[in-house]
């Protein structure tokens, strides 16, 4: 059986925790073959970024025109881009319908803290976008509100859809709550709270790359949204259940994508 063609439209990790590396591994590890349009190439490791180089506009778009003029893609999710020309030549791309079941990952800020994108890139991409996956930094960054609570979850998720996304989910994994993750998903004229239980981990680098990757992947395979995200985020909590005792570098490790542990 041919296997379901998603695509991953974001930067490069050369420590293999995140961005186009995490997007590849989880296509794979749940059954789709993965195709890969790069923004830019950093240089990075558990610890940190250590320098980002974007890469020109007129690439991204002749990667895409290679990709898509060959491959039947189902699924596209963007991670980081740079800047708003990378930005503007992804958003070219949908606006002619070329990014079917788009996922956005508004990636703005490492989970070191380094600095990978800006507001006004991302932007550029919401109103294209089936599902939108801010967590709680991005999404005060994007609404210009603190995301601190559930309720400012919901009230940050509801802004970010009147913008234009069909979804939108905060994801709640970086708040500092005790016993469980509290997503909130907002679309279809209904606002759902999906909980699982919180893993105690450092071992987190990669997460949001991981989710909106995972949820590309189910609606390659007609999921509807609600069901797609549920799904992706049962398969992060695995992943990061299973790395929690791994020492993958000196400071935030990757996920067990492939459920090796």
């Amino acid at each position: 059986m041919t296997p379901t063609t998603v695509l991953t439209i974001a930067g490069s990790d050369s420590g293999g925790g995140a961005g186009i590396q995490a997007d590849l591994k989880v296509f794979a590890a749940l059954g789709a073959y993965g195709t890969s349009v790069l923004t830019a190439v950093t240089a990075q490791n558990t610890r940190g970024v250590d320098a980002v180089l974007p890469l020109p506009p007129r690439t991204v778009t002749e990667q895409l025109d290679s990709v898509l003029g060959d491959f039947r893609v189902r699924a596209v999710k963007t991670g980081m881009l740079g800047n708003p020309a990378v930005a503007d030549a992804v958003a070219d791309a949908a606006r002619a319908g070329r990014l079917p079941h788009l996922v956005v990952d508004p990636v703005l800020v490492a989970t070191s803290g380094h600095r990978l994108g800006v507001v006004e890139a991302v932007e550029r991409l919401l109103p294209y976008a089936e599902v939108a996956t801010p967590n709680c930094a991005e999404a005060a960054a994007l609404t210009g509100r603190p995301v601190t609570t559930v309720e400012e979850m919901v009230a940050a998720a509801e802004a970010l859809a009147a913008g234009g996304p069909a979804h939108v989910v905060v994801t709640g994994g970086d708040m500092d709550a005790a016993g469980e993750s509290v997503d909130v998903l907002v679309g279809g004229g209904a606002t759902t709270l999906l909980r699982a239980r919180r893993v105690r981990t450092r071992h987190s680098h990669g997460t949001g790359c991981s989710f909106s990757a995972a949820i590309a992947v189910r609606l390659a395979g007609d999921d509807p949204v609600l069901a797609a995200v549920a799904a992706a985020k049962e398969y992060v909590t695995l992943a990061l259940t299973g790395a929690r005792d791994w020492e993958l570098g000196a400071g935030r490790g990757p996920l067990d994508h492939f459920g090796w542990s």
